[in-house]
């Protein structure tokens, strides 16, 4: 691909994610009741593919014999480019008749780019049933940093004027400028984003209620990130934190857009189900909170 390294994601990083499977899959059973375990579908990152998660699928197999994986093979390489909603639409078609099957629900995991992919269809599917949903180092506020993929994509431009493309109706064909998050022209992106500033809430929209609603059926929510990401700027996007016009980091509950002041919570809180001010975070499912390290500048957080 003209030179462009290939994916980011390691072998160690899916190590570290190993462990969360013998958190979210049912605990060890008889080999009568293995088929018991619920499907896992797994959604791949920019410029990714299936082959990724060889490795993934192997240490499933051998910790949980009998599991259903599915590493969805669509929008491989640069298809991952085309807009965010038609891979949306598109992985929505392939994972239906698989929930279909799976009436006990399913896990969902989903990588980088993956995770705006799956945070949308969680959001649009009325009736999904997905039990966990693991994103894994995703760009869930937005992403505001130069990479070998911005380099390569668009290689007159860096990250202080990539708005000028990326909040322009050619720029909002390509994956990567539908979660392109300039803080510094903030109402440009609230304006421009049509997938973003959608599925984060920030701008209304007749679907935001529902969305909501769908959202909010998810049993678990697992996020991971770390400092050591390398490509997710800032890395604490992946926590739904982001920079302010000073390009400070703030965590998400210390969000609060000046039009929205006279409101007791964020869009994004409502839409994760999270209280802002402090106040204890309502869970999705089972209450668990973590800070420890998971290896190398990562941390988890699952709700």
């Amino acid at each position: 691909m003209l030179g462009l390294r290939g994916p980011r994601l390691p072998s160690a990083g899916i190590l570290l994610l190993l462990p969360f499977l013998l958190l979210l899959l049912p605990h060890a059973a008889p080999a009568l009741h293995r088929a018991s375990y619920k499907p896992v579908i797994v959604v791949h990152g920019l410029f990714d593919s299936s082959y990724s998660f060889r490795h993934l699928l192997e240490y499933i197999d051998e910790t949980h014999p009998g599991t259903v994986v599915t590493v969805l093979d669509l929008f491989d390489g640069r298809e991952s480019l085309r807009p965010l909603w038609e891979q949306v639409q598109g992985f929505r078609e392939a994972v239906a008749p698989i929930m279909a099957k799976a009436p006990q629900g399913v896990h969902l995991i989903c990588y980088s780019q993956g995770g705006l992919v799956c945070r949308a269809l969680l959001s649009v599917m009325d009736e999904h049933n997905v039990d966990s949903f693991i994103s894994l180092s995703s760009p869930q506020m937005g992403q505001y940093g130069d990479t070998d993929y911005l380099k390569w994509l668009f290689p007159t431009s860096m990250r202080s004027n990539l708005y000028r493309i990326c909040y322009s109706p050619w720029g909002q064909e390509f994956s990567i400028c539908n979660y392109w998050h300039d803080p510094h022209h903030d109402d440009l992106y609230l304006n421009a984003s049509s997938f973003l500033a959608l599925i984060n809430g920030e701008r209304d929209h007749p679907n935001a209620t529902a969305w909501r609603k769908n959202f909010l059926r998810v049993g678990h929510l697992v996020l991971i990130g770390g400092p050591d990401d390398g490509v997710i700027t800032p890395w604490q996007s992946s926590f739904f934190g982001f920079y302010d016009a000073n390009e400070t980091v703030l965590e998400m509950e210390e969000q609060l857009l000046p039009s929205l002041a006279h409101q007791s919570e964020l869009p994004l809180l409502r839409l994760v189900g999270l209280k802002s001010r402090g106040k204890r975070k309502r869970q999705v499912g089972r209450e668990f909170w973590c800070q420890e390290s998971w290896g190398p500048g990562l941390s988890c957080a699952l709700s």
